[in-house]
Order: structure tokens, then C-alpha cells, then sequence
């Protein structure tokens, strides 16, 4: 099909929820993808960090056609071995000492940490069910997550909205602290607010949260759906911090691409959920299962989380620089391979001159942050090619 086939037929069928750019992307390779008419175009946001292999990967590939061969579904009334081995790799991961649920997206992951965390404290006895979010955050488009997420842009129109939510200011402990209540059960945080514009959560901060959890007996939510998998330069983002949370969500990037979720909680927590508590179809099912192993392998066997370290510390470095040339650069916030250029002035006409020239980047925040999350495999060559059409762009 042609390029105006294709839009044609999205714009009389599709629900009109997405602001589309009018270009039909067909394949890719690595850091690269193409549209219908061949123009290539640098991956920087890897389908919103979930590409983190970038694309067509062989290993990924190949273990999902090996997969695909045998079996895609069998539903969870039975056992199977990617969906098992899977959840032990996942708890590995996490240090041990926790059991794991598979879902389909962070919006589902996030779900079922909240039903977890009021279900553990009304297994405590306790009936404590208002759970402390943070302003500028984003959890997902489910009516508990939108409610989870602190920002009202996303809420209007959806009410009534379930209760039991509250905000705080991010990164600010006394905000926290000061809406504790006897009704709390749960503190829920990004490491780093993606969607808001690449906030990142001091170390102070996320301490003190964990610190607040232990002595009014809450439990700690991480959601790390945009900072999980290798994002930060380490697995997890909580890995930086020295603490770890009672229940972790993980998304994007899990299975390379593959629509996939999970939430892993401490093995006491998890308890709490007993047959007939919580449930899926789809989630955890072995294709997806398969593509998150050989993602995680990947991830491991190919330095890649060392390359989001080095090759990420060299990003902001270049930011940096280009921060010193450009007016409109404000501030250069990130840490690893998920990085953010704030600006004083809009930058959706950045986005669109940016695709114009060849490189796929995005918008944050209210539309003023420039948001980088590339495939974990991006080296400084290609880190040096964006910069340098950022730069052309800016000027």
C-alpha cells in the first residue's frame, strides 16, 4: 500500500486518539527505521523506550519464531516453561526473596500493584487503602491508574474517579510526610518521571520514602515501566539508590517490543494474593514470555547495560555542550539512556523539523522537553549524528 492508503484508511476507521506524524514506518534495523518511500530515519525513541534492543535483533527474532512454532497461547490454567523461567529470572534480578505476575502493559502492571497493596493491608487487618502519588506523574490510562497519575490533563472527563488517592510534591519528603494518615497504605513513585519530562528522583528523596515506609508500616511502590530494563544504565533504577521497594511494575522494554508487563512484590507481600484474587488472559503468555528471556539475555550477554552507562554519560555530556550554544536549552536532566533537553519555548516544531531531517525524538512535560529514549544498543557515533542534526535543527 502506498503512504496515503494507509492514512486514508486510519483516518476513517481509527478512533482519532493519537496526533499522528503523516508518515508510515515499514521496518527497521538496529538504530534505523524506514518508511513506505524508503527515507530512513535515527531511532531515538524507540517506540517510547521500548525497543530497547532496537530493531529486528537476532536473538529476538529467532526466539520468537521458535516460540511462535510451538505455542502462542495456552492460557494461565496451565503451566509453561518461557513463563516459568521468566519468573525466575525476574526475581533473580530483583535480589530474590519475591514472587512475580505477569500482565500485558505498565498500565495493567500498575493495576495490579494497587489491588496488591490494599489487599496486603487488609490481610494486616489494618483496612488501610489511600495510596500517596506524586504531582507530574503518569501510571497509566486505566481509571485507577489515571487516578494514580497527578496530572489532571489526563483525568478531565473520565469522572467520578476512584478514591483513595493523594499527591505530593515530587522529591519533596516533607510533602510526602504530611499526608500520611492512618488510612495509608502505600507510597507509589517513578525513580524518574518520564512522561513529565525526565524528573529525576534525588537519592534523599526515594531514601526517605522507603525510610517513611519502614517506620509508618506502608509499603513502597516503584513504577518502573520507563526506567526499568537496563534505562538507567542498571536493570533496575532502584538499584542506584541502595534501597529496594516492596513491589516493583516493569513494562516497555521488557520484551523488546513484544506488548508485555509485569509487578514483582516481596515474597510477604505477595501472600496476600490468593487463587481467584487476581487474574489474566493474555499476560504471561509464552511468546511474550520468550521475547522478555531473550531481551534480558541480550541485555546481559552484550554488555548493553554498561553501554547505557558509558554511551549515556556521553549523551548528556554532548547535551551539555549543546546546551552552552543554544539559548533555548534551559536545563539537561537524565541519567543513563533516558535523557531531556527543557526548553523555553514549544517543541513539537523541533520534533517535526528533527523527522524532517531524519531523526525520531518526542516531546515531554507540557510539550517543552525534548525526550531521548533510545535503543540500550546506540553507540557514540549515532549519539554524535543526532547531536549534530540537533544542532542544525536549533539553529
Amino acid at each position: 500500500m502506498q503512504t496515503k492508503e494507509v492514512i486514508g484508511l486510519d483516518q476513517q476507521y481509527y478512533m482519532k486518539t493519537f496526533a499522528r506524524f503523516p508518515i508510515v514506518l515499514s521496518h527497521g534495523a538496529g538504530m534505523k527505521v524506514w518508511d513506505l518511500e524508503g527515507r530512513e530515519y535515527l531511532d531515538f525513541l524507540a517506540g517510547i523506550a521500548v525497543n530497547v534492543l532496537g530493531h529486528n535483533h537476532p536473538k529476538l527474532v529467532e526466539a520468537i519464531s521458535i516460540q511462535a512454532a510451538k505455542l502462542l497461547h495456552i492460557s494461565n490454567l496451565f503451566y509453561s516453561e518461557p513463563q516459568a523461567r521468566l519468573a525466575e529470572k525476574l526475581v533473580s534480578l530483583f535480589g530474590g526473596g519475591a514472587r512475580v505476575f505477569m500482565a500485558n502493559s505498565g498500565a495493567e502492571a500498575n493495576e495490579g500493584a494497587i489491588k496488591l497493596a490494599r489487599k496486603y493491608a487488609r490481610e494486616q487487618g489494618s483496612g488501610k487503602f489511600e495510596i500517596i502519588t506524586t504531582w507530574h506523574s503518569f501510571h497509566g490510562r486505566t481509571l485507577a491508574t489515571l487516578t494514580a497519575t497527578g496530572q489532571p490533563k489526563y483525568q478531565d472527563g473520565y469522572g467520578p474517579l476512584p478514591g483513595g488517592f493523594k499527591y505530593a510534591t515530587y522529591n519533596e519528603l516533607a510533602a510526602v510526610e504530611g499526608l500520611i494518615t492512618e488510612q495509608t497504605c502505600a507510597i507509589m513513585v517513578e525513580p524518574i518521571q518520564g512522561e513529565s519530562g525526565v524528573h529525576v528522583g534525588t537519592p534523599a528523596y526515594l531514601r526517605g520514602l522507603r525510610e517513611l515506609c519502614d517506620k509508618h508500616g506502608m509499603l513502597l511502590i516503584f513504577d518502573e515501566i520507563q526506567t526499568g530494563i537496563g534505562r538507567t544504565g542498571k536493570m533496575f533504577a532502584f538499584e542506584q539508590y541502595g534501597i529496594k521497594p516492596d513491589i516493583m511494575t516493569l513494562a516497555k522494554g521488557l520484551g523488546g517490543g513484544v506488548p508485555t508487563g509485569a509487578f514483582l512484590a516481596r515474597e510477604h507481600v505477595a501472600a496476600a494474593f490468593k487463587p481467584g484474587d487476581h487474574g489474566t488472559t493474555f499476560g504471561g503468555n509464552p511468546l511474550a514470555c520468550a521475547a522478555a528471556l531473550a531481551t534480558l539475555e541480550a541485555i546481559e550477554q552484550e554488555g548493553l547495560l554498561e553501554n547505557a552507562r558509558h554511551t549515556g554519560a556521553y549523551f548528556k555530556e554532548k547535551l551539555q555542550e549543546l546546551q552552552q550554544k543554544h539559548n533555548c536549552i534551559t536545563e539537561v536532566r537524565g541519567t543513563g539512556l533516558i535523557l531531556g533537553l527543557q526548553l523555553n519555548r514549544p517543541g513539537r516544531p523541533l520534533v517535526e523539523a528533527a523527522l524532517q531531517q531524519g531523526a525520531i525524538i518526542n516531546c515531554a512535560g507540557n510539550g517543552d522537553v525534548l525526550r531521548f529514549v533510545p535503543p540500550l544498543i546506540v553507540r557514540k557515533q549515532d549519539v554524535d549524528a543526532l547531536v549534530g542534526l540537533l544542532d542544525k535543527v536549533l539553529k
